[in-house]
């Protein structure tokens, strides 16, 4: 019933607006975002960071190992002291892993947030050169006909602006 509130107020608040708008048109944001060669090239960044960062987290964990190993063949007094040099590495290992995910959690969270901005701002100037009056993003519409799809153009000129920038 709430949802029902919700598009029957919503309906009543855009009905007027449409009415007065010439020209529409959506644009498939998800589409757009996966699409932009700056999405590509940033997960191949994150990914290659990734990477390396797994690098050195395989040669704790192999650090942790080795102390264990050579922990088994001492005797039961130099096995505590050994003991305490195998939990110092693996809290440095948890400390590791901690801020890698960390890292890279906020690489991508920044990489995101710029490249919808990114879109937004193709769009905003796209809309103004054709002359649109309203641009929908396309998870809001319950029906769209695909003649008011602006997503390719979008995309096309995103990426040419990505890479005039880039160079």
């Amino acid at each position: 019933m709430r949802g029902f509130l919700f598009f029957l107020t919503l309906g009543f608040f855009v009905t007027p607006a449409l009415a007065q708008a010439d020209k529409i048109a959506y644009v498939d944001v998800a589409k757009v975002f996966d699409g932009y060669q700056k999405t590509k090239d940033n997960d191949a960044k994150l990914q290659t960071a990734g990477k390396k960062k797994e690098e050195k987290r395989d040669a704790l964990v192999l650090e942790v190992r080795r102390l264990k190993d050579e922990q088994a063949l001492l005797a039961e007094d130099a096995r505590e002291k050994k003991q305490e040099a195998i939990d110092v590495k693996v809290r440095e290992l948890q400390e590791f892993d901690l801020a890698a995910r960390r890292d890279l959690g906020n690489q991508r969270n920044q990489t995101v947030k710029e490249i919808f901005k990114d879109i937004d701002d193709i769009v905003q100037r796209y809309g103004e050169r054709k002359g649109y009056d309203l641009i929908f993003n396309d998870r809001v519409l319950l029906y769209r006909s695909p003649r008011f799809d602006v997503s390719r153009d979008i995309l096309e000129e995103l990426n040419r602006s990505y890479q005039k920038n880039k160079k």
